[in-house]
């Protein structure tokens, strides 16, 4: 395989070292562009040397050698590695400021970004509006992931691993046909226009499962309740606020291959929204809030006509909590549950510990990055459907 790599504006730049070193161990010519950007943090010889190739960095001095069409046209993947957000600015508008950009407007190949940028600018509407655009047209988007950034801040806008840029080049799709529905964040039951009945869920370890299935090749429907999570790349969401919503467009999803009940669903909501605010009256007692039961949507779809081949439920227990998870697989009819402790800063951290409670046995994870918990997730269920 030929990939030529662009390089823009991040500090992360320096990572495009360690995936061009990884990328020709594994057999991949490599041709790189440097931006005006990208050569404030990593210099063209490095590139250079490493690639064992002369770096194009000026639109006029690639005519008088190559080209810019005959470079557009001459790899098999073009991989944008760190993708600024100045670069997916001008990648969805067809902007030609410079080598890169031109190069981008004029190639056949394939396009995979990684983006690398501050969350705030990740998470910015013009850049999500962008990124949009961009899977529309078909570019693939590796990452970014949530971590620490070269600020003192912590986020989504981190450069994904090197291997795991190169492995979502190259990498086996083995879930490739193959339709996951996951549901993620929490369910919002109204008591009145203003109040509701929630719980802390953030949707983070959910979002990250929809992401690393849609990282194996399947086609991803996301129902999420109310987060602040940003959409995963490639993945087609619908936002959702009751449990009873949630439901129906999990229904609305299927047929499905895969379901990752990972939404943690009110067990109850009230039995009667009121129509206006209930105001607290001077001398008046608290309200009495009569409760419904939620309908089960693990159980649900478990036993629904259309049941999605493997079901994997979540378990979020703060005590026993294999024990409860175990019993809660048999009794909702599921074929796997994954059980997490919650009675610490699970609900809205960055991490998780879980045990995977299957009809064979137990799987003790040790403490990891929520995205961590996701690949290993879904690198389990390929497993499965590759058994």
């Amino acid at each position: 395989m030929r990939i030529l790599l662009i390089v823009s504006g991040s500090v992360a730049a320096f990572k495009a070292l360690v995936f061009v070193r990884a990328a020709r161990a594994a057999g991949r010519e490599v041709r790189a562009i440097l931006t005006a950007g990208g050569a404030r943090f990593v210099t063209r010889e490095a590139l250079a040397a490493i690639t064992g190739q002369p770096v194009h960095e000026d639109l006029w001095a690639a005519e008088e050698s190559i080209g810019h069409i005959r470079l557009a046209r001459w790899p098999d993947q073009v991989v944008v590695a760190p993708a600024s957000a100045n670069m997916l600015a001008r990648m969805a508008h067809g902007l030609t400021t410079d080598l890169a950009s031109t190069v981008l407007l004029a190639t056949r190949a394939p396009v995979l970004v990684a983006p690398a940028m501050n969350p705030a600018m990740w998470e910015h509407p013009a850049t999500q509006a962008n990124a949009a655009l961009l899977r529309a047209r078909g570019v693939v988007f590796a990452g970014p992931v949530s971590g620490a950034m070269a600020e003192p801040e912590s986020g989504p806008g981190r450069f994904i691993e090197p291997a795991d840029l190169l492995a979502a080049i190259s990498g086996p799709k083995p879930l490739a046909g193959r339709h996951a529905l996951v549901t993620s964040g929490p369910t919002h039951e109204p008591i009145d226009p203003v109040r509701y009945i929630a719980n802390r869920s953030s949707g983070k370890q959910g979002h990250a499962i929809a992401a690393a299935l849609a990282a194996l090749g399947a086609r991803v429907t996301l129902v999420s309740g109310p987060v602040h999570q940003p959409d995963p790349v490639g993945v087609t969401v619908t936002r959702v606020e009751t449990a009873r919503d949630m439901l129906a467009a999990c229904e609305a999803a299927l047929p499905a291959d895969i379901l990752v009940a990972a939404a943690a669903v009110a067990d109850w909501r009230s039995a009667a929204e009121a129509g206006q605010k209930m105001k607290k009256e001077p001398g008046a007692g608290a309200p009495i809030l009569t409760m419904a039961l939620n309908p089960d949507i693990l159980a649900t779809l478990s036993r629904h006509a259309i049941r999605p081949r493997l079901v994997v439920g979540f378990a979020a227990e703060t005590e026993h909590v294999v024990e409860h998870a175990t019993a809660k697989r048999l009794r909702k009819g599921c074929d796997w549950i994954v059980a997490n402790d919650v009675s610490g800063d699970v609900m809205g951290g960055a991490e998780n510990t879980v045990h995977l409670v299957t009809a064979t046995g137990v799987e003790d994870w040790p403490r990891l990055p929520k995205e961590e918990v996701a690949r290993r997730l879904a690198a389990r269920i390929a497993e499965e459907f590759s058994a």
